[in-house]
């Protein structure tokens, strides 16, 4: 069994999510890499969101602020130098979501800093949230990576993210910036350098020796078509959608987005945005509704079918609609 370490020293964030997904294509299965970088001004979408929807993308080009779609589902999220960005690679004999999210917790802990694992995805202190995690397979090798605030500008997260206010209201919370917290906040001389260094040493304890990467060890030529993938406007952002119906709400286990283009009054096409976790879900979504009769009972029918839950609760939403 092997542990490895790489601190990105890139900025990039399509360099750095590049990175990520070559890892996670080529680790082997008693492997664990334990991958750090830090973005750029950025804001990074999940697999199957609308970044139309998302994302104030005229101020982001006008700042040069960088959209980067990750490979794993979930939300929006907006990086900068104050934010520091971890992710776990690991073979199936190796891979503990549990024991991965407990060593974050004891490295901010040993910072001084109380923390708990809360609701889906997030790492909270006083209730706020400072971190969000994401996860994803492939083959025999599983990925979790996050998002740690030690000092980002909470100021410009809320600029260039467009947070659906049902989102909001289902969290009990007023605006992006009052329910996500900055580190700092709880230790004044906190710095990213700091807490990557906690997270190392606890790393050590756990997992025990690893060795450490360095930029000139990685097969570039390897890496570039992933980086290429990454930049590139077809992965970023596609076409524009055209459709002739939307149907959208909010579950409890995230945000759903169907655009339907319809042709003699079957689905035609099909457009599945989503923030949820399970990154099949759109494609499972779109896949039945696809030259299903439209209306909201035959297109019901078609998703109870299902086998995936939250498809079968998107179709009993549609079932009352009315359609």
């Amino acid at each position: 069994m092997k542990n490895y370490l790489y601190i990105s020293t890139s900025g990039d964030g399509w360099t750095n999510l590049g990175t990520d997904e070559w890892f996670l294509e080529h680790v082997a299965a008693d492997e664990m890499v334990l991958h750090f970088y830090i973005n750029q001004r950025a804001v990074i979408i999940g697999r199957n969101q609308n970044p139309w929807a998302e994302c104030a993308l005229a101020a982001m080009e006008r700042d040069g602020v960088q959209l980067v779609r990750r490979i794993t589902g979930g939300g929006a999220v907006y990086h900068d130098r104050g934010n520091l960005n971890f992710s776990f690679i690991a073979g199936s004999q190796r891979y503990d979501q549990e024991r991965q999210l407990g060593l974050i917790l004891e490295a901010v802990r040993a910072l001084g800093v109380p923390c708990a694992f809360t609701g889906r995805n997030d790492l909270t202190a006083d209730g706020r949230k400072f971190s969000g995690n994401a996860f994803c397979k492939r083959r025999y090798v599983q990925q979790h990576h996050g998002t740690l605030l030690v000092d980002a500008d909470l100021e410009k997260l809320s600029e260039y993210l467009r947070v659906d206010p049902r989102k909001l209201v289902s969290k009990g919370t007023k605006s992006v910036r009052s329910r996500v917290c900055n580190l700092r906040q709880f230790r004044s001389d906190l710095t990213t350098d700091m807490l990557l260094g906690a997270i190392v040493e606890a790393y050590a304890r756990q997992y025990g020796d690893y060795a450490a990467l360095k930029s000139a060890d990685l097969p570039w030529a390897e890496i570039e078509p992933y980086v290429r993938k990454h930049a590139s406007w077809a992965w970023r952002l596609g076409e524009t959608p055209r459709f002739d119906l939307e149907i959208e709400n909010r579950f409890p286990w995230g945000g759903v987005q169907i655009l339907l283009t319809l042709r003699q009054t079957r689905v035609e096409e099909a457009r599945v945005y989503s923030d949820a976790l399970d990154t099949e879900l759109p494609g499972e979504i779109r896949e039945r509704l696809l030259g299903c009769r439209f209306g909201s009972e035959p297109m019901a029918e078609a998703l109870e079918r299902s086998p995936n839950a939250q498809a079968r609760e998107v179709a009993t939403y549609i079932r009352d609609q009315g359609l």
